[in-house]
């Protein structure tokens, strides 16, 4: 009897011990563990009082990864007196990048985490310029302005008010911000790298576009704009996209076709800051199911090579430019460029939208 009481009281320990361990035992969280991280590469890394937080969509290939990291180096280059660092706005790719997917894992953090760690005590940059690496105003450039204008705000209430309120906060906007200058500059500089091709053949540019319930302040347009100021250049050059309606590789098809090019040769590249699941797959790849167009007229499951291939044209491994915008230094100094007009003005009014217009 008296063993079964002290194997009873044993019991009883173990189970209040093991509950006040799961009481006392804390994890950190994700949220905290990735703030705790950046929070460590900025202090560890920081060698100046302004910074550049480049923001990008993301991706999961080694060949953007490289892009990116020879992007941030010419930052450094062009900007010495600023540090420099990059930011990835996409969840999706974050968590992919950080798991391994197709290349070795590597972490990249949402922009609030990174904008956190710059009002940390021991750093407090006296002026952070975020520069938008997206290609049009859209989407996604406007959720970079959403996470300016929260951190400006202090929308979590964390943040020291009086830093906020004297820290200089500049936004370099994307590659086709405006309709004249951006759009001419870009065409003129993709017209200096593929003239000899356009000379010839068909240079067809694969964007990625918005869906019409994404168009944030109509962006779309830029695609058509650029394929009008690239065809002062050639007839020869065509901008389509993959997600934007009434430009889809069957519209860029019908735009060929009705301005006589029926065959001869097409060289497809990519009109995107990188070279990544897109380039590789929906312009470069073999999927090849050449069906019948869907209801919003694209044929779905047919990359950009095999489907002009199976229209008669000369498109193939060889015509295939997997190259990313960022991979073009003459187009990426237009987002250099940006960068040095947003440090030449006046720090960005936070309380409002940036219009893009």
């Amino acid at each position: 009897m008296k063993t079964k009481i002290l194997l009873s009281v044993m019991a009883l320990a173990m189970l209040f011990g093991l509950s006040s361990c799961s009481k006392d035992d804390n994890p950190e969280s994700n949220y905290d563990a990735y703030q705790k991280a950046v929070n460590n590469t900025v202090k560890s890394q920081k060698a100046h009082d302004k910074v550049i937080l480049l923001v990008a969509f993301g991706s999961t290939w080694q060949q953007a990864y490289d892009a990116f990291d020879a992007t941030v180096a010419a930052y450094k280059s062009a900007f010495p007196s600023y540090d420099v660092f990059l930011s990835f706005s996409s969840a999706i790719c974050i968590n992919r990048a950080a798991a391994g997917e197709n290349v070795a894992p590597r972490n990249f953090y949402a922009p609030p985490f990174w904008l956190t760690a710059f009002a940390q005590d021991g750093v407090k940059y006296s002026e952070i310029v975020i520069q938008s690496l997206q290609v049009i105003p859209g989407e996604e450039y406007t959720r970079v302005i959403n996470y300016i204008k929260d951190f400006a705000n202090n929308s979590n209430g964390d943040l020291d008010d009086s830093y906020l309120s004297r820290v200089k906060l500049k936004l370099g906007v994307p590659l086709l911000q405006d309709a004249e200058t951006d759009v001419k500059a870009v065409a003129t500089a993709l017209n200096n790298i593929y003239k000899d091709k356009a000379a010839s053949a068909v240079v067809a540019f694969m964007g990625h576009g918005n869906p019409d319930s994404y168009d944030t302040y109509k962006a779309n347009v830029r695609y058509t704009q650029l394929e009008e100021a690239l065809q002062t250049y050639s007839p020869n050059y065509f901008v389509g996209t993959v997600d934007m309606p009434e430009n889809f590789k069957t519209n860029v098809l019908a735009r060929m076709q009705a301005a006589g090019i029926t065959s001869g040769t097409v060289y497809c590249t990519a009109l995107m800051s990188i070279a990544g699941d897109h380039a590789h797959n929906d312009m470069a790849g073999d999927d090849n199911e050449n069906g019948e167009p869907n209801e919003e007229g694209e044929v779905e499951d047919t990359s950009w090579k095999c489907y002009f291939a199976a229209n008669g044209y000369t498109c193939n491994n060889n015509t295939q430019i997997v190259k990313g915008l960022l991979e073009l230094p003459t187009v990426r100094q237009v987002w250099m460029n940006h960068t040095t007009a947003a440090i030449n003005g006046e720090p960005l009014d936070y309380y409002h939208s940036k219009d893009p217009e």
